[in-house]
């Protein structure tokens, strides 16, 4: 299993509003400091933000801090929101008309709940 650069990004980015929390940091401060263009950094702050990891303040002092302390913070629900589900294989997690023949969902459902047991297990605050 290999997760993308949204995984990679979007962690990079909690952790570095993970370390300077509460006070809040705009988005080409972050940028520059993970070496994110901007663009791509907007667009995945603001699928936390939608999803109540992060809040944003407007203007010319505004900028991203966490909606919640780090250590409420599960690197599994920030891989989610900007990677989708988590699942070593497309039918783990879903209804499918092959699971009682298939005799390989047993490993990728096992596989797929350690995984999630992984990431869910670790939180924000353990990567600052």
């Amino acid at each position: 299993m290999k997760f993308s650069t949204r995984a990679e990004y979007g962690l990079k980015a909690m952790v570095n509003l993970a370390r300077c929390y509460p006070e809040q940091k705009n988005i080409k401060a972050i940028s520059r400091d993970e070496n994110i263009s901007v663009k791509y950094l907007e667009r995945l702050v603001g699928e936390l933000r939608k999803n109540n990891l992060v809040t944003s303040q407007i203007g010319k002092s505004g900028g991203y801090t966490l909606a919640k302390k780090p250590a409420l913070i599960k690197v599994g629900e920030i891989i989610e929101i900007v990677e989708g589900p988590i699942a070593p294989m497309g039918c783990v997690g879903k209804k499918c008309a092959m699971e009682k023949k298939c005799t390989s969902s047993i490993v990728w459902n096992k596989v797929g709940v350690q995984i999630k047991k992984t990431l869910y297990g670790i939180k924000l605050s353990e990567l600052i």
